[in-house]
């Protein structure tokens, strides 16, 4: 059985790393790697590749920096000239990204399987491209497998129990990533030592959603709020190029500490020895919960619902007062983190086989 895998962005790196390892344990598949170069700065890229030990991608398209629609567009063309040569039998996306978008529809218009990992999220706005691209890509795709049982229940309210696909509760495949290599990262992590960070002294943030970056409004209130948290505790920010590039022609000053963007095992590092977590993410919300961090979320909407059901996710959306308001809030707060929202790290296990019964 031959699986491709799209891939092109961080967070479909982590995801990619847990299915490949399962992959190559079994002697009757084959999987081959496409990365599109969603992401293509090699702090953001080839690192994962490197220490999470995936298959080195067999395609690299370089296709980046383009609108969404050219960016798009030029992937479902290279990708579809690759499974013209490969004829897979299942073509494997991950998320939410044009990358997934686009594999899919390569996949769908040339009649191959497709598999949705990380399926039935949503934020219900569509003014999110990530929520254009996971609506489509569900709806095409012929195994769908969902994170959690809030993802189930919204394929079902869609309908999904009347086409031809089928939906499976595999758990959260990042979950399986960061029980895997938690180990790894307290052993071959420096980052702490070097940017003179202090286990749970500091606040850890990210900030990459074109409805914050974009705006210049949202992204003045965040950076503000960053700014005056700095004044109580210390927040490090990696920081996306393109992000800090925008902070940088609006001439919007910062007063905490800017890194380059890490790999995993420093990423892991500094979520598990944060204080809390701040991000307009949707992959670092989880990964907070997994290390039994709070997560301040940096947008008006999430798809990971049940945290902020379960009070471990407040939602701020860009407002200043919101934002200073929850970090006080979670000062103070003592929750459980013990729940299994996300399944029991065997997600990988569950989808090899959904994959290996469709033949």
């Amino acid at each position: 059985m031959k699986i491709v895998t799209v891939v092109g962005a961080r967070p479909q790196f982590i995801k990619a790393s847990a299915l490949s390892r399962e992959l190559l344990k079994s002697p009757d598949m084959e999987e081959v790697i496409i990365h599109t170069g969603q992401h293509f700065d090699s702090n953001m890229s080839d690192v994962f590749f490197e220490e999470m030990e995936i298959p080195a991608p067999k395609y690299q398209l370089d296709i980046h920096s383009l609108s969404h629609g050219a960016m798009t567009g030029r992937m479902m063309e290279e990708i579809e000239k690759v499974l013209l040569y490969e004829r897979p039998d299942v073509v494997l996306v991950y998320g939410d990204t044009n990358s997934t978008l686009a594999g899919a529809l390569a996949a769908c218009k040339l009649n191959l399987k497709v598999a949705h990992v990380e399926a039935g999220l949503r934020s219900f706005n569509l003014k999110m491209p990530e929520e254009i691209n996971r609506i489509l890509t569900d709806r095409i795709s012929d195994l769908l497998f969902c994170p959690t049982e809030e993802a189930v229940s919204n394929l079902n309210a869609e309908g999904f129990g009347q086409f031809q696909s089928k939906v499976v509760l595999s758990g959260d495949i990042m979950l399986d990533a960061a029980l895997y290599y938690r180990n790894k990262a307290d052993t071959e992590s420096r980052i702490l030592e070097k940017h003179d960070l202090k286990k749970n002294h500091y606040v850890l943030a990210t900030i990459h959603r074109q409805e914050n970056t974009d705006d210049h409004a949202r992204l003045q209130s965040i950076i503000d709020a960053l700014n005056e948290l700095n004044q109580k505790t210390r927040v490090v920010v990696p920081l996306h190029p393109r992000t800090r590039n925008i902070i940088h022609d609006s001439q919007i000053l910062t007063d905490f500490t800017i890194i380059e963007p890490v790999g995993y095992f420093d990423m892991i590092s500094l979520i598990s020895n944060a204080t809390l977590i701040m991000t307009d993410s949707g992959g670092l919300q989880k990964e907070a919960y997994f290390f039994g961090k709070y997560c301040i979320t940096l947008r008006d909407q999430t798809e990971w619902v049940e945290l902020v059901k379960g009070g471990y996710n407040t939602l701020t959306g860009s407002d200043k007062i919101k934002i200073l308001k929850a970090f006080d809030e979670y000062s103070v707060k003592k929750l459980s983190f013990d729940k299994p929202l996300y399944g029991d790290g065997h997600a990988a296990k569950i989808i090899l086989v959904s994959l290996q019964e469709i033949m």
